[in-house]
Formats: structure tokens, sequence, C-alpha cells
């Protein structure tokens, strides 16, 4: 009986180990993931290209649990004027989500910073000549309010006025 029981009390252990074994072990976030999120807040276009890729397919970075999450460009208009600012805002958010949450963004906002003004600009150069100053004079304001306050809320309607007033009074940004 004694042998019995031990059988007994054995399986459960035995089946507890073969258990733990199988299961997999929590994922380890790749040593390299602050080198990747440097190369993705880049100032150049072809940095900006990379992130836009990655996060096209952000399925082939999941081992490196980055944060997609967005709001565009918060409370300011992700459209001022019809200059279409959603993917620069989109990846301001991403460089300041993923520094702030490997703790490493106090170093890099400038360059964060830096890297959204060109973006915008970028975006601005492919509108049309008339309207481009409309578009990079909102790109300037907009800079400045992540640089200054770390945030678009400081951008004002009156700030998208003043821009408007550089638009030739027949033309659109489209």
């Amino acid at each position: 009986m004694t042998r019995t029981r031990s059988v007994l009390l054995a399986l459960p252990l035995a089946a507890l180990f073969v258990a733990a074994l199988a299961a997999p072990a929590a994922a380890a976030v790749p040593a390299d993931k602050p080198a990747v999120l440097s190369s993705w807040t880049q100032t150049s276009a072809a940095s900006y290209n990379s992130w836009l890729s990655a996060r096209n397919n952000q399925g082939a970075w999941a081992a490196y649990a980055f944060n997609w999450s967005t709001d565009l460009c918060s409370t300011s208009p992700d459209n001022p004027l019809g200059f279409d600012f959603k993917l620069s805002c989109a990846r301001h958010d991403f460089g300041y989500r993923n520094h702030k949450e490997l703790g490493i963004f106090p170093a890099n906002k400038a360059r964060i910073d830096s890297a959204f003004y060109e973006d915008l600009k970028r975006k601005c150069s492919t509108y049309n000549a008339f309207v481009r100053p409309a578009c990079t004079s909102l790109a300037w304001t907009y800079y400045q309010a992540v640089k200054n306050f770390g945030s678009l809320a400081s951008v004002t309607p009156a700030d998208i006025d003043r821009a408007a007033k550089l638009l030739p009074a027949t033309s659109s940004a489209r």
C-alpha cells in the first residue's frame, strides 16, 4: 500500500514537472530594443520609412513589445487646413511612448521632436508650392509646441488662422 501511495503521489508531481517544462518561458525583450527604437526615431527620411514599414507590419516586431498606440496630434487638428499630419504625429507618439517606457526619454526628447519637425517638413514638401508656406508655418508651430511644452495641446485656433492667411485665396491644401 505504501508503494501504491508513493506512486499515486508521484504522478501529480511528475505531471506538474512535465507541464512546467512544456510551458513557454516568458518572452524576453530583445536586447537591441533601444537600438532599434533609436534607429526609428532619427530625423532622416530613411528612419521614417523604416518606422513606417515596421508600423505596417507590427506582428514582425511583436517580440520587441513596442507601444504602437497613438492619439495622433492629440487635441490639435490631425489635418490642419487640409495638411495631413497624422503619420508624423503617430511617429512622434511612438518615440515619446517607447522612450518613456524604457526610461530613456529625457536624453532623447530633443531628437524625437526634431524628427517630428523633419517629418512635417517632408510632408509639406509634397504640397503645391502655393500652399506650402501655410503648411511649413503650421509645421513650425506644431514643432514649437512639442519642443517647448511636450504636447500639441498648446496649438491654438489662432495659430491655425495665422497659417491660413498664408494660403492663396483660391487654393486649398489638397
